[in-house]
C-alpha cells in the first residue's frame, strides 16, 4: 500500500475536496510542484486560472484554483485558494 497524505482544497467559500492522496500537482509562481507524502514543509503562490490534481487510491481529482496559497505540512497539504472548484 502507498504511503498517504491528507489533503484539503479550501476556499472563502467552502471546503472544495478533502481526503487521503498519494501526490498533489499544483501550478505555483515559481513553477508546478509535485508533492508526496513526507515532503519538507513549504508555502506556495498559486498562479491564478491554476489547476490542482491530487492523485488517489482511487484515480485523481482536478481543481481549478483562482490565486492562493499552497502549504505543506507534517500534517498534510493545505490548498487556501481565493476561488476553487472541482473539474468534471
Amino acid at each position: 500500500m502507498a504511503a498517504t497524505m491528507r489533503v484539503a482544497i479550501v476556499s472563502p467559500e467552502q471546503e472544495v475536496w478533502s481526503g487521503e492522496a498519494e501526490m498533489v500537482v499544483a501550478r505555483t509562481l515559481s513553477g508546478e510542484i509535485g508533492v508526496l507524502p513526507r515532503h519538507v514543509p513549504l508555502l506556495g503562490v498559486l498562479v491564478s486560472g491554476g489547476e490542482v490534481r491530487v492523485r488517489t487510491s482511487g484515480g485523481e481529482v482536478a481543481a481549478e484554483v483562482d490565486g492562493g496559497f499552497l502549504s505543506v505540512t507534517k500534517e498534510g497539504v493545505s490548498i487556501l485558494a481565493e476561488k476553487a472548484s472541482l473539474k468534471s
